[in-house]
């Protein structure tokens, strides 16, 4: 009998490989409590949380955590249903109101997850005859809806707004097609250049659209997002979201000004066959996005927090894969893996949690501990967080020499 799960014996190696040595398990971080949207008790101690995308601190906000309590008591725990069936509760209707009213666009659709939402609108938008053309460091989700569909799929260079050219430049004439770039890369924290992107993709008569997962909340005047921040209000096609990030709690979304956009409804797979977000969820993101249109203090602390911890870290003689604070995530370049893997594990024994990424996850070669921060880091924090970071080298450094 062939072994279907022989193929991953090289990660799983890597893995126990891992544990034997003493370390910490990157990819099993339990979190006992969490006190705090900078604050959990990790292996029994208190650490602080630089790498959760809680940006805008809403998982505690207590006007969030009392509409998820009446939701409970009001529609129950769950809906047992897809939204074209059983699915739509009166708490559906009033988080989609409430994108609308924050975008301020016409139409909104939510999708049980943000994966779900790239996974959706990419797969459906874009059919056979069609052409996708998506940058290069483009998220699982967003290639994952391109395997989902039929559309022929045609990658640029990241960033490229020349190579978008010359890629959309070389279709057909009469294929239909469809361009996909992020505002925020998760991975690097680099932001898009999207006010050329967009221009080269309007100039091909492509559509566009922008997942704007690490951007919403604190991008642009009204925390719209990177196309905000850029001018791009009224070019940009389709945004796809998350509510896992700065609104807190789990779910992703669409928004649009199509006039034709309410008919994704019917005829999008990971939307009408898929059971709809608990009501307490949708309660919560629905109170969230509403605190987040009078948020402007929030995005004010979080920048600053953002530029502290670059600057410190900069300073303190650590790689950083941009020059300046992009976005509030800041990722700090490793030489390998094994450097990140001992890194990760120190910090963490220092009281610090961070995200480890490496290839696939990153692009080729590239290994990095990945720092997010929160609107609700203080300046005591940050401080505390350059600080640990300099002990935890540190202390690698002792045990080398030893």
């Amino acid at each position: 009998m062939t072994d279907l799960l022989a193929k991953f014996d090289r990660f799983a190696a890597e893995h126990q490989t891992l544990l034997d040595a003493g370390l910490l398990d990157p990819f099993g971080v339990v979190m006992e409590e969490v006190l705090s949207p900078t604050r959990a008790v990790i292996g029994g101690r208190e650490t602080i949380l630089v790498g959760t995308y809680n940006y805008m601190g809403m998982t505690f906000e207590p006007s969030v955590l009392a509409a998820a309590k009446a939701a409970i008591d009001r529609f129950g725990a769950g809906s047992t249903g897809s939204r074209v069936l059983n699915g739509t509760f009166a708490a559906h209707v009033g988080v989609e109101a409430a994108l609308r009213e924050f975008y301020a666009m016409d139409h909104a659709i939510v999708f049980s997850t943000g994966y779900q939402a790239n996974l959706g609108m990419v797969s459906t938008l874009a059919g056979k005859g069609d052409v996708i053309v998506l940058d290069a460091d483009s998220h699982a989700s967003i290639y994952d809806g391109c395997k989902l569909g039929h559309a022929e799929v045609v990658r640029f260079r990241h960033n490229d707004a020349a190579d978008l050219d010359r890629r959309l430049g070389r279709l057909p004439k009469e294929a239909g097609r469809l361009v996909v770039l992020e505002g925020v890369y998760s991975m690097l924290g680099d932001v898009a250049p999207l006010k050329e992107l967009v221009a080269v993709a309007k100039a091909h008569g492509a559509m566009v659209l922008v997942d704007e997962a690490h951007a919403m909340g604190f991008f642009g005047p009204h925390g719209r997002g990177v196309y905000e921040a850029q001018g791009l209000e009224g070019e940009v096609d389709f945004v796809v979201g998350t509510f896992s990030k700065s609104v807190g709690t789990v779910g992703g979304f669409a928004v649009s000004n199509h006039p034709k956009f309410e008919i994704l409804r019917l005829v999008t797979n990971p939307y009408r066959f898929t059971a709809s977000l608990p009501p307490a969820v949708v309660a919560a993101a629905e109170a969230s996005i509403r605190c987040l249109m009078r948020a402007a203090d929030k995005r004010e602390r979080l920048w600053a927090a953002t530029r502290a911890l670059h600057a410190g870290l900069r300073e303190a003689g650590f790689r950083l894969a941009t020059e300046t604070a992009e976005s509030a995530i800041i990722a700090v370049l490793m030489p390998d893996q094994e450097a990140t893997v001992a890194m990760w594990d120190a910090l963490l024994r220092h009281g610090i949690y961070v995200n480890m990424s490496r290839p696939p996850a990153t692009p080729a070669g590239v290994f990095l501990l990945r720092c997010s921060l929160s609107s609700e880091h203080s300046r005591e924090d940050v401080a505390t967080i350059v600080d640990r970071f300099i002990e935890a080298r540190a202390s690698l450094a002792a045990a080398a020499a030893a």
